[in-house]
């Protein structure tokens, strides 16, 4: 609970379930209570002109970041979008609550533990107006994406309308943006030659295969930089829908009474970004913006740059304290901004397990500069077969062609071969995550290495971690059939398509 001024007077009118107050001359709305709105980047890492990164037009953010706080180093609890919304949604790792395999639980009569919601009951509970916003007028600005491995909670938002923001507030709207994505949800992709991203044929064509750079653990290919200037392009599109939304809410007077959280939903969406626990799959963009209205938390000073280490699970706990609304008992997530804060985290903890048809379970924790990972099935690397990034992730035949032929070498040739068990890097060093420290004989990497993996076993005991329960046979063999049906398999690899 907020219990110190400037937050005081607003905790006591949440208590007493005001919203606002009108003037009577005015009839100017007074806001005691902030509108809080998510903005969710699908599948996107730090791409974005605020963090550096080059072919990327994205003044919108960039200025939101000038004006708020950037974070930097904000790591998603998943490497894909399923699971990780499942955590960062009631504030609990999926790996506790039993939602961390990929799409999940969508028909059978799994419930949430006791005492676990979804962050939008406890604030409609508290008298906010929920929305998962799809469109303002005629523009599409959202998917109305919620993607989550529980389905029996009930209804968990109240509206979908832009409209109905102004009327009903406090509100708190989820906006999830088409950004970044490849265009599968006709399920005609195995029809296609090549799937094209959502948004492509209008995204500013800034990156080029001429222009850009892609990291160097992928060969240098024009099949790997078109993709890759495809990947940078999507980041000025989503730029583009954003600066909609900003345009809105001053133009419906929401602006200077609404907290704005713009975030990455898991990394960015590249063959060794999303699904992997490497950096590339978990770091995530977070920056927050407060408005003038409402008296800011000790922690923001607007155009500063936050550098300690926050899982995206934190969002939860964080987003309940700007409501003025007491962390549930028991909640995993922790409050990083607000007058009680929680200690601050030494470690973000992630978890990758079956994506789709593929099996897998691989752990990390991440700590400021280093990162450790270990993978339970080392088998399992890049060059298993997942159908949906062999059809859209064309750098995927790509190097399997070449490394077949003997053409990949370093970095790219390693991500073809099985996993290591463990993997511990100094990203600071070693930003791509190349070179593993686990057999060093430095004293210092083998002392992070004692930590990091003591500090693992530690949260997987902790929070129960249920990732080591296997899933039937029965549970997956249909969802390989959707994906064969969907995307297909490649023939390299041998599939009897099920007869019934």
């Amino acid at each position: 609970m907020i219990t110190k001024k400037p937050f005081a007077a607003i905790v006591i009118l949440v208590m007493l379930g005001w919203s606002c107050t009108h003037s009577k001359n005015s009839q100017q709305t007074v806001v005691t209570r902030p509108n809080i709105m998510w903005i969710v980047a699908e599948n996107f890492a730090l791409d974005f002109g605020c963090y550096g990164a080059e072919n990327v037009l994205t003044p919108n953010i960039d200025a939101l970041a000038a004006n708020g706080v950037r974070y930097n180093r904000v790591f998603a609890t998943s490497p894909v979008c399923a699971p990780s919304r499942s955590a960062f949604m009631v504030g609990h790792y999926q790996t506790s609550t039993g939602t961390h395999h990929m799409r999940s639980h969508r028909d059978d009569d799994y419930r949430l533990p006791e005492g676990i919601r979804p962050v939008t009951h406890w604030l409609q509970d508290s008298g906010y107006f929920t929305a998962n916003i799809t469109h303002i007028g005629d523009r599409e600005v959202g998917t109305g994406k919620l993607d989550l491995n529980f389905v029996n909670e009930g209804p968990i938002y109240q509206s979908k309308d832009w409209s109905a923001l102004k009327n009903n507030q406090p509100f708190f709207a989820q906006i999830n943006t088409p950004e970044a994505e490849y265009d599968i949800y006709d399920r005609q992709s195995v029809n296609k030659p090549r799937v094209k991203w959502v948004g492509e044929d209008w995204h500013p064509k800034i990156a080029t295969a001429e222009n850009v750079t892609p990291p160097p653990y992928y060969p240098d290919h024009e099949i790997t930089r078109q993709e890759w200037a495809r990947y940078l392009n999507s980041a000025s599109g989503l730029d583009i829908r954003i600066g909609w939304i900003l345009e809105q809410l001053k133009k419906d007077g929401l602006a200077d009474n609404t907290i704005v959280i713009f975030f990455g939903d898991n990394g960015r969406m590249e063959a060794r970004g999303i699904h992997w626990a490497w950096d590339s799959g978990l770091h995530v963009p977070m920056i927050i913006h407060w408005p003038k209205n409402i008296p800011p938390p000790p922690q923001y000073k607007a155009g500063s740059v936050h550098e300690e280490v926050i899982s995206l699970l934190d969002i939860t706990a964080t987003t309940l304290q700007m409501a003025g609304i007491t962390k549930p008992d028991g909640m995993q997530s922790r409050i990083f901004m607000g007058e009680q804060p929680d200690p601050p985290r030494e470690y973000a903890f992630s978890a990758r397990d079956r994506i789709d048809e593929t099996v897998n379970r691989i752990r990390s924790v991440r700590e400021k500069r280093y990162h450790y990972i270990r993978n339970y099935m080392p088998k399992q690397g890049l060059a298993s077969l997942n159908r949906y990034k062999e059809k859209c992730f064309l750098v995927m035949p790509l190097m399997r062609q070449m490394y077949a032929d003997g053409q990949l070498s370093g970095a790219a040739a390693e991500l073809m071969e099985p996993l290591p068990y463990e993997q511990l890097y100094d990203t600071e060093a070693d930003p791509h995550e190349i070179n593993n420290l686990v057999d060093s004989e430095k004293s210092k990497h083998k002392e992070v290495l004692l930590r990091l993996r003591s500090a693992l076993d530690k949260w997987m005991e902790e929070t129960l971690d249920l990732g080591g329960i296997p899933e039937d046979d029965e549970i997956i063999a249909p969802i390989e059939k959707e994906m064969h049906d969907w995307f297909g398999t490649p023939a390299w690899y041998d599939y009897k398509v099920p007869s019934n």
